[in-house]
């Protein structure tokens, strides 16, 4: 089986600013995949690219077996768009939104009205069905826009694409929409989402690029992309503010801060010598910090690592992690 989504040299450039710079993806089928990287890193286009809205200014690109320029119909008819921002009739029903769906989508009105039913069902919003949209909470119309986007017969959906879906979200409706895309996932649908939410990739992706300047910085599983390259967290406590913006100063670039909690967090190797040494040079008068402790890295270390320095990059220097190492 070829890969669901295959990318190669995709390049893309509005005026003078080069959005997509010669960017490789593959994505297996029955995966989560997800696209990471700052405002202005190219998921957004990446997206429109593969999902036939905007052509490419050169490089190749295969989506679900089919050329997503020669061959866009193919395309289309193998996939699913959910954007930003939920895109529902807020004066029609769930019901409604999911009947005209399926009815522009090319179904028969009984094979409409069954497959709206099915999906009401399945993203438990058949009590909110004969309800108009405009009472829904968010979360519940990214349901229904995501249920929209499946109204097709089962299985044609191969790839869904989701950018951003849950931004803006209460905590809940992120728990609900993450339980969706696990189910699409679990039915064998390849989702290729874009996220601004570290945790959220964290949890629902098996792959995970992360972008700057259009280039792939790094490709791997989460727990490999944190082994490699922010395998442990050194925090450290800063005694005052005065204190904080001195740490900070000397803590460079791939620090998190949290300034609040007068924290800063700093990528470690987690052994014992590295952890002196960076105590050493971050308060060597030991005067500043008044408390630290060590953990295992999460992806906002992997995120800050890797797009510190956000130059373009050339194609062999790409990094991958494959590997999942036993102690993560």
């Amino acid at each position: 089986m070829p890969p669901a989504i295959e990318a190669t040299g995709l390049t893309k450039t509005y005026g003078d600013v080069r959005v997509l710079d010669t960017l490789d993806l593959h994505v297996p089928r029955g995966t989560v995949f997800a696209l990471l990287g700052p405002n202005g890193a190219g998921k957004t286009t990446t997206v429109r690219i593969l999902a036939t809205l905007t052509a490419p200014d050169a490089g190749h690109a295969r989506v679900a077996g089919h050329d997503v320029v020669t061959a866009r119909s193919r395309v289309r008819r193998a996939i699913s768009l959910t954007g930003q921002f939920a895109a529902v009739d807020e004066n029609q029903t769930g019901t409604e939104n999911l009947r005209m769906a399926a009815r522009l989508s090319g179904l028969s009105r009984p094979a409409a009205t069954r497959r709206a039913t099915e999906l009401l069902e399945r993203f438990g919003l058949t009590e909110a069905g004969d309800r108009l949209t405009k009472t829904y909470s968010g979360g519940m119309r990214r349901r229904l826009d995501l249920a929209a986007g499946l109204v097709r017969d089962p299985g044609t959906t191969q790839v869904m694409f989701l950018d951003e879906p849950t931004t803006g979200l209460d905590p809940r409706s992120r728990q609900e929409l993450w339980q969706a895309v696990r189910e699409l996932s679990d039915a064998g649908t390849t989702v290729f989402l874009t996220t601004q939410y570290l945790e959220e990739a964290d949890r629902l992706a098996d792959r995970i690029a992360v972008l700057g300047k259009g280039r792939t910085l790094a490709e791997g599983t989460p727990a490999g992309l944190k082994a490699r390259y922010a395998a442990h967290r050194l925090d450290v406590v800063a005694h005052d503010e005065e204190s904080r913006l001195r740490l900070a100063a000397l803590a460079g670039p791939t620090a998190a801060h949290d300034p609040e909690a007068r924290t800063l967090g700093i990528p470690t190797d987690g052994s014992a010598g590295h952890v002196r040494e960076l105590l050493d040079v971050l308060d060597p008068e030991r005067r500043d910090i008044a408390r630290f402790s060590l953990h295992t890295a999460t992806l906002d270390d992997v995120f800050l690592a890797l797009t510190a320095d956000n130059r373009p990059r050339t194609a062999d220097k790409t990094l991958t992690a494959d590997q999942e190492p036993s102690h993560v």
